[in-house]
């Protein structure tokens, strides 16, 4: 399967991106087709054999011709110029000036027909040619449709200026819709305007200013003060305070020293700094950030589709309701058909759907751009709308709930051994792993280490590491790895994480290894009972001391040690059987995480220091790397719902009102243009809330 990105420039229009979505998806070898309004974009996987470029571009061309679409590689969105605003306001003045001319000054009957028709042609043209457009391809029942038949048959019947009102507030409710959406698109690329155009590459003979594109891992850039870092790496030579707002959302900056690690993205603020790549200008941080933003809108929530599926069917019934105000009350009590025209043409106006197929994907747009602007990475509107009811957290423990920076705080030796032998035989087998535990065990040895005399290496995960070397077959691992290599030890009933070493099966002692809770933990895990997570859990590969001592600090409600991933899969599983209602929502770091972080409801990953295969897995990504930040995230999920909610009760409250009134006589066509455009303006403003 292949998948491409088009831009989709001039796109006006919700119920137009939903049309495209849904003939494109429809077209043979396309398996998914996704537009996006908020943001202009279209992602279509096809076959491989498919000419999806032809597909998109003569379905575009061939239902709104007027937008221009070009695949996502061969430019950025042009955005609409200056010039087009100007003209759309200078027309929106000529055509009220039209309008109130002949309303205020008494003219002849010819001359002011002219003037009437000619400010209906100004205000209404483009919703007119439209609508034309839509039904010679058979596409009825549309915004177009609905707003061309109302305003002909009002001017039909002599209600010039009604007609005139409802054409002229269109295009202004349009206008002000089109800036709060591009406001809204503004907001979410200067959220992710992170992306850096050049590297200092460190030559022979001094720097060279090249594509970051072009730099390989393991090649030396420059950073210098004020630049941002385009590349991951890692710190070789200076030290300097980083910004890191724009990944983090964290305004404090963050000084990191030789040997730190840097992430693309960051803005170094006072020092200069060499940095060794780590990873290439695709699988860098701020690359992978861009991709999952840009995406993000992809994925629809359910009640955005919900929306969408209900506008394809609301528009046709009004229509058939309009039809049957007009023409069966005139035919059962002899009423003047004019009149029940008249209210059938307010009716039509009135159902104009826009408020509700624009606002309601614009509120999850937003809720995903300010998650964006707290360094939280959604890959889509449906995680959110997930987010925003939640029955249980279940959260790995080291690195996730505690900060995995592990101190050996002890060594005990057993039959024979030397303390010192331990530790060095532990540091030998996990020189290679880059485990946090391992990483601190080579570092309290602290000796250089041989790995030529390290004949092989194994590491056999959730449970230790194996390794031939000149010194025998060492094992250093947890209780459970003594077991099954039948190796009789000691147990160890202590609050921290112990690493038991074998050496030739003999049993030379255990090191002990304390992790501790991150700051924000016990908040966070606090705060999740405060909006109504009915448990938080932890699964740990851990021992049993060490996950009590964790689990009881911190307040969780369930503990489930010594899991070896596919344990952990498990467990999830029993926990979605056991949930009451809502999502389940893992939360985990390390690479043994992506299997429980994929088969969650909503799985989120610790995305500046977590494994690139958890961040991939994940639908959230959590760029602080803190526990607070799940609670940030369901907050902004359930304000996003919110706002999504208000609209669509707003808007369809406003209009049923109208509707009645309209079909009752009461409603004119100024109440009619309040009961569409006005409602409208008033949720997509509502929606921008969440951007706040």
């Amino acid at each position: 399967m292949e998948r491409k990105v088009y831009r989709l420039e001039k796109l006006d229009c919700a119920e137009c991106a939903d049309k495209l979505e849904r003939a494109v998806a429809g077209a043979d070898g396309v398996s998914d087709c996704s537009v996006s309004f908020a943001t202009g974009r279209m992602v279509v996987t096809s076959d491989e054999s498919t000419d999806i470029d032809n597909i998109v571009k003569d379905t575009v061309k061939r239902l709104e011709p007027e937008v221009r679409v070009t695949p996502e590689s061969d430019g950025e969105e042009e955005e609409e110029g200056e010039e087009s605003t100007k003209a759309r306001i200078a027309k929106i003045a000529a055509g009220a000036a039209l309008l109130i001319i002949p309303s205020v000054f008494a003219l002849p009957a010819a001359a002011e027909f002219v003037m009437y028709a000619a400010s209906y042609i100004i205000t209404g043209y483009g919703v007119l040619w439209k609508a034309i457009k839509n039904v010679a391809h058979g596409e009825f029942f549309d915004e177009s449709f609905l707003m061309s038949v109302a305003t002909l048959g009002a001017f039909g019947i002599g209600a010039y200026s009604e007609a005139i009102a409802v054409m002229l507030f269109y295009m202004i409710g349009e206008l002000l819709e089109d800036m709060a959406v591009d406001r809204s698109r503004r907001s979410i690329k200067a959220l992710i305007n992170i992306r850096p155009d050049c590297a200092r590459l460190k030559t022979e003979d001094g720097t060279a200013t090249v594509d970051p594109t072009d730099v390989e891992v393991g090649q030396v850039i420059v950073v210098e003060p004020g630049e941002r870092v385009p590349l991951d790496g890692v710190v070789e030579t200076g030290r300097a305070d980083f910004d890191t707002s724009a990944l983090t959302g964290e305004s404090l900056p963050r000084p990191i020293e030789s040997g730190g690690q840097v992430l693309s993205g960051f803005i170094d603020t006072n020092g200069l700094i060499e940095l060794k790549v780590t990873k290439n200008f695709g699988e860098s941080t701020a690359s992978r950030i861009l991709d999952l933003v840009e995406n993000a809108s992809s994925e629809k929530a359910p009640t955005e589709r919900f929306i969408s599926r209900f506008a394809h069917y609301y528009t046709p019934a009004v229509v058939g309701l309009a039809a049957v105000i007009a023409f069966i009350p005139p035919l059962v009590t002899g009423g003047a058909f004019s009149e029940y025209f008249y209210r059938a043409l307010i009716f039509l106006v009135i159902s104009c759907p826009c408020a509700l197929v624009i606002s309601v994907p614009l509120a999850f747009f937003g809720g995903i751009g300010r998650a964006s602007r707290e360094g939280i990475l959604a890959k889509g509107g449906n995680y959110l709308e997930a987010l925003s009811s939640v029955d249980t957290v279940v959260f790995d423990k080291t690195g996730t709930l505690t900060k995995g920076s592990f101190k050996v705080t002890k060594t005990v030796p057993r039959n024979g051994f030397a303390a010192e032998d331990v530790l060095k035989y532990a540091a030998i087998a996990e020189v290679h792993s880059s485990h946090p535990i391992a990483r601190s065990i080579v570092e309290a040895y602290g000796e250089p280490i041989d790995t030529d005399k390290i004949a092989s290496y194994e590491e056999l995960s959730g449970t230790g590491i194996k390794a031939d070397t000149e010194y025998g077959l060492i094992l250093a691992g947890n209780d459970r790895m003594l077991h099954m290599e039948n190796i009789e030890h000691s147990d160890c009933d202590v609050g921290t994480t112990v690493v038991h070493v074998a050496v030739d099966g003999k049993y030379a002692g255990h090191i002990t290894v304390a992790d501790e809770p991150k700051e924000n933990a016990a908040e966070a895990i606090k705060s999740l009972k405060s909006l109504g997570v009915r448990k938080a859990v932890m699964l740990t590969g851990d021992n049993e001391h060490a996950a009590k001592y964790i689990a009881d600090g911190l307040g969780i409600d369930e503990y489930y040690p010594e899991l070896l991933p596919q344990d952990k899969v498990a467990k999830l599983d029993e926990i979605e059987k056991e949930k009451q209602k809502g999502s389940v929502v893992f939360v985990g770091d390390g690479i043994n995480d992506a299997p429980v972080i994929a088969r969650a409801d909503v799985g989120m990953a610790m995305g500046a220091l977590g494994s690139d295969a958890a961040v991939e897995a994940a639908d959230v990504v959590l760029m602080n790397d803190t526990p607070y930040d799940v609670v940030k995230t369901i907050k902004i999920a359930k304000r996003t719902h919110s706002i999504a909610w208000q609209n669509i009760v707003f808007a369809l409250a406003v209009k049923a009102v109208f509707l009645t009134m309209g079909a009752l006589g009461v409603a004119t066509m100024w109440e009619a243009v309040f009961a569409d455009m006005g409602v409208t303006l008033i949720a997509v403003v509502n929606s921008l809330r969440t951007l706040r």
